[in-house]
Order: structure tokens, then C-alpha cells, then sequence
């Protein structure tokens, strides 16, 4: 079964084709970087790329795959959640071309793409695991029993991890996207006793907050002169306090859980800092993590299209309906 994948829930545009056969045939990505200007995301300016880019790289990833549009057996576009504007250029194109082609079209969950997203890889878990997604637009953890058996154990209460990180570098004035800014500036940084919390660590259960972080951060940065020397230490102590966070997290829901192996996706899990303490605590505990490679970590059209590939060899049906999610709780679910 050979699947193209679409992806449009932000700013990145993400096409791909899977071959249940022989899996990852072509992906290519186009990311939006022009609206570093704004410090954020403009949504009706993400629409607009996501119209001029899609159907060019649509072209191009099927020459890239060797494959004429009529060797698809399905398209699988992402429904949600995300930007209302930006899911609507992906599904429409979607649909009208799955319609011109006569084949299934079916709408994905974001954050089950990224879930899913280690089984792009030659040494992936089995199900049941405990998974992590932390992006520019969610943190939080689920134990994964199998497609579409996710049970939510502790998601954020306010910002994301991701939406801590740009803040936090358009404070300090590091330019956008915040995550790789703050943490290449972090590694210039020094343990130089900046204290910064940890929040809700300090008492039982599974849930986020980052929005108390981010205000710490702010009052640092009035204190003194911002120097580059002092952006460094604030970097550095800022990562190091989400990652404190995170780590303390996954261990105390891997003991809750019993699982041994931890699933990490979503674009804050390429943070190199973040892996290493990720893979030193879950060793100390007899357990392992799973990363998808690293451009698989933030929005693409490989996970979209494998999570469409596994739903539609399983049957689920296309409902015919556009319909987008801009928001589209994860534990809605059901299995295909």
C-alpha cells in the first residue's frame, strides 16, 4: 500500500510517500522561516505558503518515489490540531486529489503522527510504551497500548516545552525558532548558580507547567546588563531547568507505569541535552528510549503518511468529510 502524506498544521509543509512494502520512499520539507520577523507563527501567512508550496512539492516528492499518482492507494492529510487555515490547505488539496484519483483520503491526528513516528526507524519498540511528546504546541505523556490506544497521564497546564523555548530565545533575543537558538547559545553557557524552577516537581502526579519558568526568566533578564556572556548562562540554566523537568517526569511515570521503554517525539526531543540525560536516567532504571532521527522529530509528512498507512491497511474508512480539528484532544481516539 503506497501512501502519500501531508502535512500543513503550522508553518512546516510536509509531503511524503510510504510503501507499506518497503517502507520511507521519498519526504521532502519545506519550513517556513520568514516569520522570525513576527517572533512567531502569522497564521494567515502560514495558510498562504502552505497554497503556493504544496501542490510544487506534492510534484516533487512523487518524482523523488519514482511513482505516477496513480500508484497511490491513499492519501493521508493531517486533520488536526493546529492552525485552522493552515489544516484546511492540506485537507482540501488532499481530498480533491484523492477524489481525481478515486482513492481513500483520511484525515490524522498530529500528535499520533509523532507517536508513530519511531516506526520510521530499523529499531523500533513494540507496543505497550509510555511517550512523551514535547513540541512547540504540546507536552505531555501517554501510555501507548497500540494505534489509537492512547491514555493521557500529565499534559501541560499552560505553555508547552517548545513554546517556553521561543519565548524564551525572543527575550534573550536569539531569533526564531527558539528551541535550536536557545540551545546552541545554552552550550556556551555556564553552571554559574542561576537558579531557575522546576515546576511541579516538587509534588506527586504527571502534569506541566512552563509558564512560571518563562516569567523567572524574564525577571533574570531585567536584572543585569544582557551581555553575551550573560545570555549564555541564562540559556544554559533556562535548558537545563525544562530538562530537569522532563526527565523527572518520564521516570516517575515509567515507575507508575511499570514500562520499559519510553518514546520521545516531537521537536523539542532532538535537544541533544535533552537525549543524554533522557538515555543516562532510563538506564539507571533498566529501561530505553526511542527517538525518531532528528527531521523526524519536528512536523513531517513521513509520520503523517505511516500513521495513515497502518489505519488504512487496517480499514478504517474515509468519512468524505473536510472537516479540521484546531483542537482535537489525543485521547478522542479510537483504534482503526
Amino acid at each position: 500500500m503506497r501512501i502519500l502524506g501531508i502535512e500543513t498544521s503550522c508553518d512546516d509543509t510536509g509531503v511524503a510517500v510510504y510503501d507499506s512494502a518497503t517502507g520511507l520512499r521519498a519526504h521532502v520539507l519545506y519550513s517556513q522561516l520568514g516569520h522570525g520577523a513576527f517572533g512567531g507563527v502569522v497564521p494567515e501567512l502560514a495558510s498562504r505558503d502552505h497554497i503556493q508550496k504544496l501542490a510544487p512539492l506534492v510534484r516533487d516528492v512523487l518524482s523523488r518515489a519514482s511513482l505516477d499518482p496513480h500508484g497511490l492507494d491513499g492519501i493521508a492529510y493531517t486533520a488536526g490540531p493546529g492552525l485552522a487555515g493552515a489544516l484546511l490547505v492540506g485537507a482540501s488539496f488532499a481530498r480533491a486529489f484523492a477524489f481525481a484519483l478515486g482513492i481513500p483520503a483520511l484525515g490524522i491526528h498530529h500528535l499520533e503522527g509523532h507517536l508513530l513516528a519511531p516506526y520510521l526507524e530499523a529499531d523500533a519498540p513494540a507496543f505497550p510504551f509510555l511517550a512523551l511528546v514535547v513540541s512547540g504546541g504540546h507536552t505531555l505523556l501517554a501510555d501507548v497500548a497500540g494505534v489509537g490506544r492512547y491514555r493521557i497521564l500529565g499534559e501541560s497546564r499552560d505553555d508547552a516545552a517548545g513554546e517556553a523555548f521561543d519565548k524564551t530565545a525572543k527575550a534573550l533575543g536569539l531569533g526564531y525558532p527558539g528551541g535550536p537558538a536557545v540551545a546552541r547559545k545554552a552550550a556556551e553557557g555556564r553552571d554559574c548558580g542561576i537558579m531557575l524552577p522546576r515546576p511541579l516537581t516538587d509534588r506527586p502526579g504527571l502534569e506541566f507547567s512552563f509558564s512560571g519558568l518563562k516569567t523567572a526568566v524574564l525577571r533574570l533578564i531585567g536584572e543585569e546588563p544582557l551581555t553575551p556572556a550573560r545570555q549564555a548562562d541564562i540559556a544554559h540554566a533556562f535548558q537545563e531547568a525544562v530538562v530537569d523537568t522532563l526527565v523527572t517526569k518520564c521516570e516517575r511515570a515509567l515507575r507508575i507505569t511499570g514500562h520499559r521503554q519510553l518514546v520521545v517525539a516531537g521537536g523539542v526531543g532532538a535537544n541533544q541535552r535533552l537525549r543524554e540525560r533522557l538515555n543516562g536516567a532510563l538506564a539507571a532504571l533498566g529501561a530505553r528510549a526511542y527517538y525518531p532521527r532528528a527531521e523526524f522529530c519536528t512536523d513531517n509528512g513521513a509520520m503523517i503518511a505511516y500513521a495513515g498507512s497502518l489505519r488504512l491497511a487496517a480499514g478504517a474508512p474515509d468519512s468524505g468529510q473536510l472537516g479540521v480539528h484546531a483542537r482535537w484532544p489525543l485521547a478522542e481516539l479510537s483504534p482503526p
